[in-house]
């Protein structure tokens, strides 16, 4: 299962409990940013006036009391950047020729900055490929590794064609522009991205729980020629830190459910874990993830490959950086960076399909927390209401029964 674990400091023994924790913060928090059952959400193709095909997607979520600016670029290495305002008419401002120079401050604004509660960005950096023959399970790395692909070298579709109101979804399509092994000649690498105008969950696995506060990310590796007969494929993430240290990476257990049944458990005997990376700064924004891929478009057990979450690092100068990040954060550069790795040398994987995909919430305020669906409510009302009814009707049984005997008159 997806994972990652890290030293435990300065609570000892009494350690208070993640949930707790998020309610302190949800708690703490401005009212106005957190809990919007709805919104109105619009998507919008910033287009840079330029020959060449520039994707910058802005999804605009107003709710009562606040605004939620996602905005997905392809411009450099696919990135987003979030950001919360405690207004509904704070707007995005795009400056193209900054954003395109050597020198993009100040190039991206929300307006009124004043407005603005909460801020970061998630950077996908490099692809991984991993040759996982003959690698015990949970090596690390898992496999010797092929040279990385650079998600910024990659040629991205134009997401116009594929932006789709109705389900408020739009996907970024790429391709190395650089592929002398012709291993992306009928594969592609896919970002698609959803925003939401409520809470509810996706038709398909892992049927993570969304609210209006979150947009979901599907990373997708389709038809891509490995490199190996049994590759193991990674993606590297870089995301900015609320001050001079990382967000907190965590591990949170997940309930029985028909939402996440033991289908999805990779291994017998693992806990189902929600993994999740909390910002610090209130109100908390977080990225929140099921510990399971899939290897198949027909998501199920047999194609559910387990996970690895890397630990956060403080980030080394290699990684590419983005214009928007840099357009919006300036001279802010405390950046951190995890890897998440897929699959395992045994059982399922990329190989069976050529097909890998992987999905995540990324929002602002409380991370939705699993509760027991209606159905399973109803089976344990069942479960435990029919040996009372049974109880009930047996009382009553003996109760009539008595009161018949007690009537009966004896002939003298």
């Amino acid at each position: 299962m997806c994972g990652s674990e890290g030293p435990r400091r300065g609570w000892g023994r009494c350690a208070p409990s993640p949930l707790l924790l998020l309610s302190l913060l949800a708690s703490a928090a401005p009212l106005g940013l957190l809990g919007e059952e709805t919104r109105q959400v619009s998507l919008e193709v910033i287009p840079p006036g330029l020959d060449a095909p520039q994707n910058l997607l802005h999804i605009r979520a107003v709710g009562t009391n606040s605004t939620l600016h996602y905005v997905w670029s392809s411009v450099g290495p696919p990135a987003v950047l979030l950001v919360a305002t405690d207004t509904p008419d704070s707007t995005l401002t795009v400056n193209w020729s900054l954003l395109l120079s050597p020198e993009p401050d100040g190039g991206l604004v929300v307006l009124p900055k004043d407005s603005i509660q909460f801020s970061s960005a998630l950077v996908f950096t490099r692809l991984f490929e991993f040759d996982g023959a003959n690698t015990s399970e949970g090596a690390e790395p898992p496999g010797e590794p092929y040279p990385p692909y650079s998600l910024a070298k990659f040629s991205w579709d134009n997401i116009t064609d594929s932006l789709d109101p109705a389900t408020l979804s739009a996907t970024f399509r790429g391709r190395p522009t650089d592929d002398p092994t012709g291993a992306f000649a009928n594969g592609s690498l896919t970002f698609r991205v959803q925003a939401f105008s409520g809470s509810g969950r996706p038709d398909q696995p892992p049927r993570l729980l969304h609210s209006a506060d979150t947009c979901q990310l599907e990373v997708a590796l389709v038809g891509a020629s490995p490199r190996g007969n049994r590759s193991l494929f990674g993606l590297e993430v870089a995301t900015l830190g609320q001050g001079p240290d990382c967000p907190l990476m965590q591990e949170q257990h997940s309930i029985d459910d028909e939402y996440a049944p033991a289908v999805f458990q990779v291994r017998p005997s693992a806990e189902r874990r929600v993994n999740q990376l909390l910002w610090g700064s209130l109100p908390s924004g977080f990225v929140q993830w099921r510990p399971v891929a899939f290897s198949q478009r027909q998501r199920g057990r047999e194609s559910a490959l387990p996970c690895q979450a890397s630990p956060l690092h403080p980030s080394l100068a290699y990684l590419p950086q983005s214009p928007i990040v840099r357009a919006f954060f300036e001279s802010h550069n405390n950046f951190c960076a995890f890897n998440l790795t897929f699959g395992a040398s045994t059982g399922p994987g990329y190989w069976d399909a050529h097909y890998l995909s992987w999905s995540t919430l990324l929002g602002v305020g409380t991370p939705p927390l699993d509760t027991l669906s209606p159905l399973v409510l109803g089976i344990m009302a069942v479960a435990l209401g029919a040996p009372g009814l049974m109880l009930l009707a047996g009382g009553v049984f003996l109760l009539l029964g008595h009161r018949q005997c007690s009537e009966y008159q004896p002939i003298n």
